[in-house]
């Protein structure tokens, strides 16, 4: 699975570890920080997608920027969701991408199919997109040190 920093695999698993706090990130700047807290504090957190970013980020790219922070912070646990919104064929490429978490807000008949092609998949596949407890996009531009510190005070 990419992007899956975590022992388990199991649905089991992956639920508990999305039960975590969740962070929106919408840079690797974003991730690194979210997982230097999450690390520091001895917490797992959720890193997600912005909504929708699936259409317009890819799971490509989202599953590297995911790769690159947890090999910036080995020691952080956490786990990721990549937002397709209603897009379906963001959330084919997700699926089919192995993302390790996929949200997707459309048509419940749709979003049955790709619940069991998720499960075919090893992919943990949600409709409800889980409240986030901070959303770094008002700090976009930020410094790391304030990223980190914004992620620290959430996560205490």
């Amino acid at each position: 699975m990419q992007g899956c920093h975590c022992e388990e695999r199991s649905d089991e698993a992956i639920s508990r570890r999305l039960a975590a706090p969740v962070i929106v990130v919408h840079s690797l700047e974003h991730a690194v920080a979210a997982l230097t807290a999450a690390a520091r504090a001895g917490r797992t957190v959720v890193l997600a997608s912005a909504p929708g970013a699936g259409s317009y980020v890819g799971p490509g790219w989202f599953a590297a920027m995911i790769a690159a922070a947890r090999d910036a912070v080995p020691e952080a646990r956490h786990s990721a969701l990549l937002d397709c919104g209603e897009d379906v064929g963001a959330a084919l490429a997700a699926l089919r991408s192995e993302i390790e978490g996929v949200v997707f807000t459309g048509r419940a008949d749709v979003a049955r199919r790709l619940a069991d092609i998720a499960r075919q998949h090893n992919v943990h596949f949600v409709t409800d997109r889980p409240a986030a407890v901070l959303d770094l996009g008002d700090d976009f531009f930020a410094s790391p040190e304030i990223l980190e510190r914004r992620c620290t005070e959430v996560l205490a």
